[in-house]
């Protein structure tokens, strides 16, 4: 097993993978899948231990084949192995019919399935369907694996939850809920989005030895972010730098009663390693933000044109944390939005474009799916439904550079592969979060002056900082939990 590529592709191209493999590479079939099932098998030996009543559910096709090959090993270590056809395996064909001989000569049986089978199991491994279902599952197959999913049973799913839609990460109607999942050859965009991420569990890899892709099967899909681009974009910073040197940020925001939002932005951006961090709020606020972070430089905005020489020193703007939507909102949103600067548009401003839409190249826009829907005038859970077609509307739609926030944050700019960020846990979705992204992106890109980097790393290090935050547990998270996390992952190229 490997560490997880960053390449991810569509399912279309891991089969054409396969086909490279077996037919330009010359390694067999057979071979693949057997190599399939080995790595499974490791797994299985290493994550449960303990497990020495195997249940193995085979389907009709090659993953069915991957299934009856890893019974033949569970058989061969001694351990008690029930090997649960799903479908004739009299009738499977090729390598997956190879498969199921050869555990029948290793002194194998199959069986069929019955209501309690899974009461024996202390593991099951799912070999049911694999990237080849593209519809849903006949009723017989739905029923099995919601009672694999009610089963309480540890599961291992191969290659692919069975029942999950390999390319937009949705159930089938149904799909296995894993708590493992290993994927083959190339990794595959729905294990990332949508619901694929609650179907995989914890994600391995094997790539069977099959040599680098091919030019011919396109580009990927999406690219995962590498702990490595961090220090590639903020390296060690030079003896004599002082804060100028770091950049200048302006936030905007806080509207009448919301100085959190702005306040958590700006700490997140200084703590991100900006040089200099200017909130603009309304003037009531401005106690509050200042007595809880004395080295935020705070001015009280009542009106939109006093804010000109603030945004006239600025190197860059993020606009919107607890802004509002209110009159005094939209005179800033507008005179921001006229600027010359480059801008970063979050939460109650990315609402005011929503209402107003514009494109231009030089800003970053970080929608969650709700905010995203608006600016595209669907419902949420169209969005959800694909979120790859969803940053690429928005793209086409407003420019620049979009975050698109939730479980898989994508991070999209024409004329690149999308970044997938598949670090972050439940616990960080709470109020507060997305202020506290906006504030690192800011600081990143003021430092670093790349637009499309400095959103790719600003997703990665809060996705990072969350999981370091998440080791004392999810439940009770704050926002602010991350910024103790900050100054070690921004520091990662020193």
């Amino acid at each position: 097993m490997f560490e997880l590529p960053s390449p991810i592709y569509r399912a279309a191209q891991v089969r054409a993978l396969d086909r490279f493999a077996i037919e330009r590479c010359g390694i067999p079939g057979y071979s693949l899948m057997t190599r399939a099932g080995e790595a499974a098998f490791r797994l299985m030996r290493t994550r449960w231990p303990a497990a020495e009543r195997i249940t193995v559910l085979c389907g009709p096709g090659n993953n069915g084949g991957d299934g009856y090959v890893i019974a033949r090993l569970a058989l061969a270590a001694g351990l008690t192995v029930r090997v649960v056809a799903l479908s004739d395996p009299a009738a499977l064909k090729g390598d997956a019919r190879r498969a199921w001989q050869d555990l029948i000569a290793a002194g194998g049986t199959t069986l069929e399935w019955q209501d309690a089978e899974l009461d024996r199991a202390e593991l099951v491994v799912d070999a049911i369907f694999g990237t080849g279902l593209d519809r849903p599952m006949p009723r017989a197959y739905l029923e099995r694996v919601d009672q694999l999913n009610a089963s309480g049973r540890p599961i291992l799913a191969i290659d692919l939850p069975s029942g999950l839609d390999a390319d937009r990460g949705q159930p089938l109607t149904s799909a296995v809920q894993a708590d493992a999942c290993i994927s083959f050859v190339g990794l595959k965009i729905g294990l990332f989005v949508g619901k694929g991420p609650n179907c995989a569990g914890q994600l391995f890899f094997d790539d069977l030895g099959i040599p680098p892709a091919p030019p011919d099967i396109g580009p990927p899909v999406a690219e995962r972010l590498m702990d490595a681009s961090i220090g590639r974009l903020l390296p060690r910073r030079a003896r004599t730098a002082h804060k100028g040197d770091h950049g200048r940020v302006l936030i905007v925001g806080g509207g009448i009663g919301m100085p959190g939002a702005v306040r958590l932005a700006g700490e997140a951006c200084l703590r991100a390693g900006a040089g200099l961090v200017t909130v603009a709020t309304r003037t009531l606020n401005v106690p509050a933000i200042v007595s809880g972070r004395p080295e935020l430089i705070c001015h009280g905005v009542e009106d939109a044109a006093a804010i000109d020489p603030l945004i006239e020193r600025a190197d860059a703007i993020a606009l919107g944390p607890g802004l509002g939507q209110d009159a005094w909102a939209r005179a800033l949103f507008e005179r921001v939005i006229a600027s010359a600067r480059p801008l970063l548009i979050d939460a109650d401003a990315l609402n005011l474009l929503a209402a107003n839409p514009s494109k231009r190249a030089d800003w970053v826009l970080t929608p969650h799916p709700g905010e995203a829907a608006r600016l595209l005038g669907v419902d949420a859970s169209v969005v959800q439904r694909d979120r790859l077609e969803a940053l690429h509307a928005l793209l086409e739609r407003y420019g620049g550079v979009v975050v698109l926030k939730g479980a898989g944050t994508l991070v999209g700019m024409q004329g690149r592969v999308p970044a997938l960020c598949d670090r972050g846990n439940p616990g960080m979705g709470v109020a507060g979060m997305g202020d506290v992204l906006t504030g690192i992106i800011a600081g990143i890109w003021a430092q670093s002056r790349s637009l499309y980097e400095s959103a790719c790393v600003g997703v990665l290090v809060h996705a990072l900082a969350g999981d370091a935050a998440a080791r004392r547990g999810e439940r009770g998270m704050l926002a602010s939990d991350l910024y103790p996390q900050l100054p070690s992952l921004i520091n990662m190229g020193d």
